[in-house]
């Protein structure tokens, strides 16, 4: 009995076991680890930090009561806890390599 081809390279996959991780996979995991560390931090600090946050590019596009209002930069450094997040799940995630 025939089976479709897609069939046979599943099951020819599924006997060759698991591929191995080559350099480049490890390598893009700790780039992705440094970067969502890197952005997570920042938008968790810049909100708060002073004068540089009300003073850049980006708060002359908003209306100023938006872009001091708490509530507003709440929700930046949501954005920082969330990077922070993914690059934890990350780190646990590169046991996978080992």
């Amino acid at each position: 009995m025939n089976q479709p081809s897609h069939v046979r390279v599943e099951e020819r996959a599924a006997a060759q076991g698991p591929r191995p991780y080559r350099w480049y996979h490890k390598f893009s995991a700790v780039l992705l680890i440094i970067f969502c560390l890197e952005i997570g931090t920042f938008l968790l600090v810049f909100p708060w930090y002073g004068n540089t946050w009300e003073n850049n590019f980006l708060s002359s596009l908003l209306r100023q009561s938006y872009w001091q209002n708490p509530y507003f930069r709440g929700a930046v450094s949501g954005l920082g806890v969330v990077n922070l997040y993914i690059c934890f799940v990350e780190i646990l995630r590169l046991r996978r390599f080992w």
